[in-house]
């Protein structure tokens, strides 16, 4: 017997997403809304520097603090870009990125786990944010350059993590259709509309693509070698500290 569209489509919905949609219930059924708090705290996060930042002397706090801009100082840059994320645009309704950033921050945080949901959305935010750096350096005469007066423009929102947790995502889920419209639509929005958000975005993509990639390969290796590295230190740090005890004379202060 012959499928109906409806039922082509249904299959096909099953086998792009199946995978994830049991993974979510499965976990939300188990825990609730306590299975998200990352997602919880980085909406929370957005929903209150939108707040502030409309408030009377709130948006030079705000800017004081999470916003980035390519005109800044390096070391000031990189110092902003951890709350740079939460910052969401002025000029954009703060329901999107709210959105947004609950329904992807929590699926990663239930697909890819939490300490990987965080790795790659801050890779991803400040590799857009250096190359924003590079492409005003380099200037508007080079294909990937940018004005001078782009170093003033605010750097800030959640899009470029969005993008890349999403790919992250289907790839785990092995969701390939879904990877593959993501990194089109982010293409096509830089070609059509060649601007910094939609250079960045696609370079949020080549770096989810890399991790995604690397993950397929390596699997845990590389967690694994940085939780060993890490382990390994703490317990020099601590034989170190038990050493300068013993060796500190009668009634000494160890500081």
């Amino acid at each position: 017997m012959r499928k109906g569209p409806l039922a082509i489509a249904g299959a096909a919905a099953v086998a792009e997403w199946g995978t994830l949609f049991g993974t979510v219930r499965e976990r939300l059924a188990a825990k609730k809304f306590a299975a998200v708090p990352l997602a919880t705290a980085a909406t929370a996060l957005i929903l209150l520097f939108s707040i502030v930042q409309h408030l009377p002397g709130g948006e030079r706090f705000v800017t004081h603090i999470g916003v980035v801009k390519a005109a800044l100082p390096l070391e000031v840059s990189l110092l902003r870009t951890p709350l740079s994320l939460y910052v969401p645009a002025l000029d954009l309704p703060v329901w999107g990125a709210l959105a947004q950033v609950f329904v992807v921050f929590a699926l990663a945080e239930i697909v890819l786990g939490r300490r990987l949901t965080l790795v790659i959305a801050y890779t991803c935010t400040l590799a857009g944010t250096l190359f924003a750096r590079v492409g005003v350096a380099i200037g508007p005469h080079h294909m990937f350059g940018f004005p001078k007066w782009v170093a003033y423009v605010r750097d800030t929102g959640p899009s470029a993590a969005v993008v890349a947790l999403a790919i992250c995502i289907a790839f785990r889920c092995r969701a390939w259709f879904t990877a593959g419209l993501v990194v089109t639509l982010m293409v096509g929005e830089a070609v059509m509309l060649p601007n910094l958000a939609g250079l960045e975005h696609v370079v949020a993509v080549l770096f989810a693509l890399l991790i995604a990639v690397s993950r397929e390969v390596f699997g845990d290796f590389w967690p694994r070698v940085l939780a060993g590295v890490g382990a390994a230190a703490s317990v020099a740090a601590t034989e170190v500290a038990d050493g300068a005890r013993r060796r500190a004379p009668a009634g000494a202060a160890i500081p």
